[in-house]
């Protein structure tokens, strides 16, 4: 919509699930509670450029009970003094509070530069973020190679420049890397001592891909009051969006204190006569032992997988919003030497309801 010389964006998803996660004790759960997402944006000329400001917010702190929702497998940040796993942790009530500029170097020219930032906001660094993914956009839950792809999207002060041309964009971030902590209604500001940098190429309309690096200064800690360590962290991502099809292929890899892991992901939406719409992810996930909790195999780096996939049926659309009713399942697949500690393979379903703009 416009308003004089604004133009003013809004747009969100609101789940509200019902998630089980069959595995023994301290690890399977099940949890009621609502997944949800909030943007707003206003675009003002000004300049011979473009200017804009840009928010999100989540309820999750309060809709999500716990130390999060059930998702075997997951991993990162903490709960409770001690570190998360096999749950996704909420999101933060602020997950975007940012500004952003943009002007081509002379007039009608393709060349243009930006600049970015603010006390929340993403950096240079990953694929699109899941909550921003038309791949990912009527999947309730959270990949658990989130913390080697995309976790930075909610950094706690970032500050981004970039260079872009017909099909390309440069940027650069200078960020705080470190993990949001476990008040999520405020902002966890911090020194700007992390950098990234994203080389982002689109060959055609429906085809992006990118290429990123970044080093995380202190980004994350086992347990309370331990020591936080650093994480360099690459990545690589193809997105495909054209006509009811959406996919996303992405691999990322952390360097953390001498070990190397890396994660796999592809994930697909695909949107039938409007009203049936069918989503799968595959993941493939190398894991330090300690952040799954796997004392047993100190140092160990262990290799897991996890297949989800599931279904909705929208009903009839309003004026303003659509009404979708869906499941999944999903299967979490480990090595032998911890299939004790999941029961074998470790399954898991959801039932939710879905609410989002009709357009």
């Amino acid at each position: 919509m416009e308003s004089a010389s604004w133009a003013l964006m809004l747009h969100g998803n609101v789940f509200v699930q019902y998630l089980q996660e069959w595995a023994p004790v301290h690890r399977g759960s099940h949890q009621f509670g609502s997944i949800n997402w909030f943007m707003a944006e206003a675009r003002h000329p000004l300049g011979g450029g473009r200017a804009a400001l840009r928010t999100m917010l989540s309820l999750e702190p309060w809709t999500i009970p716990g130390c999060g929702y059930p998702d075997l497998l997951a991993s990162g940040e903490l709960c409770d003094g001690d570190g998360l796993h096999d749950r996704q942790h909420p999101h933060d009530l602020f997950m975007e509070v940012a500004a952003e500029y943009e002007r081509p170097f002379r007039a009608g020219g393709s060349l243009a530069w930006r600049v970015y930032g603010g006390p929340a906001g993403e950096p240079a660094l990953g694929p699109p973020a899941f909550p921003h993914r038309a791949s990912a956009a009527v999947n309730p839950v959270a990949p658990i190679s989130h913390h080697w792809l995309d976790a930075t999207h909610i950094s706690f002060g970032v500050v981004t420049a970039g260079l872009s041309g017909r099909g390309w964009r440069l940027e650069g971030s200078a960020f705080n890397g470190r993990e949001p902590d476990e008040s999520r209604a405020d902002f966890d500001l911090g020194p700007l001592d992390s950098v990234s940098g994203r080389l982002t190429i689109q060959p055609r309309d429906s085809l992006s891909l990118q290429v990123s690096a970044g080093r995380l200064e202190s980004a994350e800690q086992d347990f309370e009051h331990g020591a936080r360590y650093d994480i360099t962290r690459v990545t690589a991502s193809a997105v495909y969006t054209r006509g009811r099809l959406a996919a996303t292929l992405a691999w990322g890899t952390n360097a953390e204190r001498g070990q190397q892991t890396h994660a796999g992901l592809a994930e697909a939406t695909l949107t039938l006569a409007r009203v049936h719409a069918l989503f799968g992810r595959a993941e493939l996930n190398g894991k330090p032992s300690h952040a799954l909790h796997i004392h047993e195999q100190p140092g160990a780096i262990l290799t897991v997988g996890k297949l989800q996939g599931g279904y909705v049926r929208y009903a009839r659309t309003t004026h303003a919003f659509q009404l979708g009713f869906g499941g999944s399942v999903s299967a979490a697949l480990v090595p032998p030497s911890i299939q004790p500690n999941y029961g074998g393979v470790g399954f898991g379903m959801g039932v939710f309801t879905v609410i989002k703009p009709s357009r």
